[in-house]
């Protein structure tokens, strides 16, 4: 939230007319819900988060999650949208809408990294080591690693005279 402060500031104090009216450009021209919507996405939803009680709901906190997910897609939207519909030349001004390829590489990426998502949970799966120490203890009732067979098999108790 610090940073979208900062930038507007710099836009503004710089003197540079460029980046003053691209500023202005994205605050209220044609994709200012768009950045209306990064801002709340990104410096105000996360702001319910210095309550502790709200941190330690996880509903919630993974509703915040996904909605500064949102808030970080909508970063880069604003960053190229706003960029390319403002050029210095007036006649390559115009608005952004998305083609069939547009969306289908936008849904693709979505689908490819929900695939390599999977296909690492399959073969790296996600086991806490503390739980599984503890679940070795109650079973066990003993601290630590399990010994090795080669430990176990050579006992005093299993050693013969014949040794």
């Amino acid at each position: 939230f610090y940073g979208y402060i900062c930038e507007a500031f710099f836009a503004f104090y710089s003197g540079n007319p460029f980046e003053r009216d691209m500023m202005l450009n994205r605050m209220t021209g044609p994709y200012w819900w768009s950045y209306a919507a990064l801002i709340f996405c990104n410096g105000l939803a996360p702001q319910i988060l210095w309550s502790k009680k709200i941190r330690q709901n996880l509903p919630v906190l993974m509703v915040v999650c996904f909605i500064v997910s949102i808030g970080m897609w909508l970063e880069r939207f604003v960053i190229v949208a706003t960029t390319l519909h403002r050029d210095f030349l007036p006649s390559s001004w115009g608005m952004y809408f998305g083609t069939f390829w547009d969306w289908s590489l936008y849904i693709g990426t979505m689908g490819l990294f929900t695939f390599l998502m999977w296909l690492f949970l399959r073969f790296l799966p996600i086991i806490n080591i503390f739980e599984v120490k503890e679940l070795f203890y109650k079973m066990t009732g003993r601290h630590g690693a399990p010994k090795p067979a080669a430990v176990v098999a050579r006992t005093p108790e299993k050693v013969t005279a014949d040794e």
